[in-house]
C-alpha cells in the first residue's frame, strides 16, 4: 500500500434543507462509497453517517448526507466547504483500481528505462495530469494511455513516452 490511510473522495458544497443534511459533490460522480461507509472524515475528525442517499442535482452526482449531531442548517452550514475523507478500507477497489494519491512519489522512466523525474502530484480535472518533478523541471503529462504505459505502484515506478516537445518549466 502506497499513499495515506484516508483518502479524500470529496466536499461539501452546501446545507440541504433544515433538518442538518449536506450535500456532497464526490470527486468521482459514479462513487458509491457513501453509500457503504459508517464514517467519514470532516478535517481529520470522524463522523458517524446517520443516513446517505445519491441524488441528481444540475446534471451532476450529489449525496444527500445527514451526519450524527448535524442538526439544524446552522450546523450543516458551518460545515461548507470542508473536505470529505474515507478510511483506504472501507473502498471497494478491483485489482486493476489505484489511488491517484498513490502515484505520488513513484519514479518516473521513459521506455528505454531513462529516468525521468518523480510524480511529485496529481492535478484532477476534465483530464488528469501527473506533475512531475525533475530536478529544477516541471512536466504535466496528461494521464493517459498513449503516454502513461505501465504503472507498478509495487517498484513505485510509472513507465512513460511523453509527446515530442512536451514543455517543462523551471520550479521556483
Amino acid at each position: 500500500m502506497r499513499g495515506d490511510a484516508r483518502i479524500e473522495i470529496g466536499g461539501i458544497a452546501r446545507a440541504h434543507g433544515i433538518r442538518g443534511e449536506v450535500v456532497v459533490m464526490t470527486h468521482d460522480p459514479d462513487s458509491d462509497t457513501l453509500g457503504s461507509v459508517d464514517t467519514i472524515f470532516i478535517d481529520g475528525t470522524p463522523r458517524k453517517v446517520v443516513r446517505a442517499r445519491p441524488s441528481r442535482s444540475h446534471s451532476a452526482q450529489v449525496w444527500l448526507v445527514q451526519l450524527e449531531g448535524v442538526a439544524s442548517r446552522n450546523d450543516a452550514e458551518a460545515l461548507r466547504g470542508k473536505q470529505i475523507e474515507v478510511d483506504r478500507e472501507d473502498l471497494e477497489l478491483d485489482e486493476d483500481d489505484l489511488l491517484l494519491d498513490d502515484l505520488v512519489g513513484c519514479k518516473v522512466v521513459l521506455l528505454d528505462g531513462t529516468a525521468w523525474g518523480e510524480v511529485a502530484g496529481v492535478e484532477t480535472g476534465m483530464q488528469n495530469r501527473l506533475i512531475i518533478h525533475d530536478g529544477e523541471l516541471e512536466r504535466l503529462l496528461p494521464l493517459v494511455d498513449v503516454f502513461v504505459k505501465s504503472i507498478d505502484l509495487e517498484a513505485g515506478l510509472v513507465t512513460v513516452d511523453p509527446p515530442e516537445n512536451l514543455p517543462a518549466w523551471k520550479r521556483v
